[in-house]
């Protein structure tokens, strides 16, 4: 999986919880950070002009919400697969 992955959330964010459900149970948790916007990922999901949460910065764009984090994390795990083979 793609380096840099960052998972911006909030801890009682009923969204923020159903994205990081999706990505344990999918065993992705180890490649990407979770980043709670309450404490720790404040200054960075600001410095990203971020605004709404679940968001998922993927080096280059910051996917927003968890119909869009699960669209983008598809296509990244697709790609890698297809590099693979």
């Amino acid at each position: 999986m793609a380096a840099g992955l960052v998972l911006f959330h909030r801890l009682a964010d009923p969204a923020s919880a159903s994205v990081r459900i999706w990505i344990v149970d999918r065993g992705l948790k180890s490649r990407i950070d979770f980043q709670n916007v309450e404490s720790e990922g404040a200054e960075p999901f600001a410095a990203l002009g971020g605004g709404a949460v679940p968001a998922l910065w993927d080096g280059a764009r910051l996917h927003v919400g968890p119909y869009d984090i699960r669209l983008a994390l598809g296509a990244i795990i697709a790609a890698e697969e297809k590099s693979i083979t």
